[in-house]
């Protein structure tokens, strides 16, 4: 099993790196475990390369787990309907609020 640290920050500025980051590992066999906990910022760009990244290990039969997964993760993936695309299990709390940045 091998672990990735998707860090602090996944603004949009980070979301290349992430590419680069996760790139090499679509095609490693064996369990993947993304580690959100320290995710403390995150753009819907970012969520868009895991979403791909996730998708593409799955359609291959490989697997991606998000573990763990602390609650700005969790309610950017929800805000976005994004939940079962990466494997988090949905909440229908809707009335959590996210910091718009703009």
């Amino acid at each position: 099993m091998s672990t990735v640290t998707l860090g602090e920050d996944l603004g949009i500025e980070t979301c290349s790196d992430l590419k680069l980051k996760l790139a090499p590992l679509l095609a490693e066999d064996g369990e993947l475990v993304l580690d959100a906990g320290e995710v403390r910022r995150i753009h819907t760009a970012s969520v868009q390369v895991l979403c791909a990244f996730v998708r593409t290990r799955r359609e291959a039969g490989r697997t991606v787990e998000i573990e763990p997964c602390n609650d700005i993760f969790r309610d950017a993936a929800r805000l976005l309907g994004v939940c079962d695309v990466l494997g988090l299990p949905a909440s229908n709390d809707n009335l959590k609020t996210v910091e718009n940045a703009a």
